[in-house]
């Protein structure tokens, strides 16, 4: 029995678009943090078959079945049971995906002692889920050309800011991400210049972590946030994750921000809003933000660490 635990990252410079090329490999440069309360687990072991289970209940996964395949190319790898489950809810905008084949790939290279170093099982974890491919490193992450494999540019105690989610609605998205994706690609009169415009967004938020300028980094992370709804919601048909809590949810973090509170919103493909924040105004945020109409809960996150084996 293998037993691996990889942490979700939240993109601060988004990707939405992939290459028609193979590899899974993204169409803009991306850069995200780790976080670190949350977390996926995932334990493998020997089995007479492929089996997939999902927060206790067995399940067919088509995307974790095409990795399996893809490894079988390249490696010998026999049957095996896969136990996957995240405290965290799965498939809703919170990186379920990223952290899953972070999580998967690292107790995989354990199980079948592939051999893979950490450049290599974020190439791997990329081919399921191009954002897992930063969830192999702690911190700060880029994810690149020309080889996209995740680049770790800073540790977490380079800045160790503070991530309050906001979970407006706990169920499953109907349209997954890789889907809207594609149907932006093809559809959006905003792609193009969404991919023109990604490189100089990158080039800011990277400077802005290095010299840990918050206003800098509010400003590009916010703007590349809704820049990348502005494709999903130009897309035809039109692509809209959020909720009128989400919307209330950026409201209350604009207002937090005019009283001096050192915060902006980053939302991913889903309903949920990331309030990124100085340590010392985290306990505000989440107070305003569970106040907010329609928010479940808030859970506060710190940066955290690379994918790692979990010693039994």
């Amino acid at each position: 029995m293998t037993h691996a635990r990889a942490h979700p990252n939240i993109a601060l410079v988004k990707y939405w678009g992939k290459q028609t090329k193979p590899g899974n490999l993204p169409a803009t440069p991306n850069l995200s943090i780790t976080l670190d309360s949350l977390a996926t687990d995932t334990v493998v072991t020997a089995h007479h078959q492929d089996e997939v289970w999902l927060n206790q209940e067995q399940v067919t996964d088509q995307k974790i079945l095409r990795f399996l395949a893809e490894l079988r190319c390249e490696f010998e790898l026999a049957p095996i049971r896969i136990e996957t489950s995240n405290n965290f809810p799965t498939g809703a905008g919170l990186a379920s995906s990223a952290s899953g084949f972070a999580a998967l790939i690292c107790a995989i290279n354990q199980h079948a002692d592939l051999g893979l170093d950490a450049d290599l099982m974020s190439d791997w974890a990329r081919r399921g889920s191009a954002s897992a491919a930063r969830s192999l490193f702690g911190g700060y992450v880029a994810l690149v050309p020309p080889l996209w494999r995740a680049q770790p540019i800073a540790p977490a105690s380079h800045w160790p800011l503070k991530a309050v989610v906001a979970i407006t609605n706990e169920t499953r998205k109907s349209i997954s991400s890789s889907e809207g994706m594609e149907r932006s690609r093809l559809t959006s009169d905003f792609y193009t210049p969404w991919l023109r415009g990604s490189g100089d967004d990158f080039a800011a938020a990277f400077d802005a972590i290095n010299n840990k300028d918050f206003s800098a980094l509010a400003e590009i992370a916010e703007l590349s946030c809704l820049k990348m709804h502005s494709v999903m919601l130009t897309s035809l048909p039109t692509l809209s994750y959020w909720n009128p809590a989400t919307l209330a949810c950026m409201d209350a973090v604009r207002n937090l921000r005019k009283q001096g509170t050192a915060v902006f919103f980053t939302i991913d493909a889903g309903p949920q809003v990331k309030a990124v924040c100085e340590p010392q105004d985290a306990n505000r945020v989440s107070d305003v933000l569970t106040q907010v109409p329609g928010v479940i809960r808030t859970l506060t996150c710190g940066l955290g660490n690379a994918a790692h084996i979990v010693e039994p």
